[in-house]
């Protein structure tokens, strides 16, 4: 072998070994966070939700209830005969930095409150939905499944 295709060979080497290097150095892509995005069933099936942009955040609106009613527990008399159906109840919610979580309000119309709410997607067809209160201290929420 000539010393010219030794260095050849040498180069190759180096070369080889510093991409190598250069792979196992670059950091990893982290896994993209479940969208919460679509059609979500309460677990009880009394009532579906859609997740859908609304401006810079994500919110949920109500499109099919097992047993419709108008919104009876609402705070504002004048919204109490309004049909809950098709009524936004999941508002502004926007990632918090934590992989898969978001961070809004909800609007609970079993009792007519709007809490601090948190969506915690748990693979592509669960999201917890959470309304906390003292400053998200007390929570109560359920997992959703998601329909389409």
């Amino acid at each position: 072998m000539t010393q010219s295709n030794q260095a050849v060979r040498r180069s190759l080497g180096l070369a080889f070994l510093f991409a190598a290097g250069l792979a196992v150095s670059l950091p990893v892509a982290p896994a993209m966070a479940a969208d919460a995005k679509g059609e979500w069933a309460r677990p009880s099936g009394t009532s579906r939700i859609k997740m859908a942009p609304c401006g810079d955040a994500i919110c949920g609106t109500l499109v099919w209830l097992k047993d419709p009613r108008n919104d009876d527990k609402n705070p504002d008399a004048s919204k109490r005969s309004r049909p809950l159906l098709g009524s936004q109840t999941v508002l502004g919610m926007k990632p918090t930095g934590k992989n898969g979580q978001w961070k809004g309000k909800v609007y609970n119309a079993e009792d007519g409150e709007t809490y601090t709410g948190f969506i915690q997607m748990d693979g592509n067809d669960k999201m917890k939905l959470e309304g906390c209160v003292m400053g998200g201290l007390l929570c109560k929420g359920e997992t959703w499944t998601r329909v389409k």
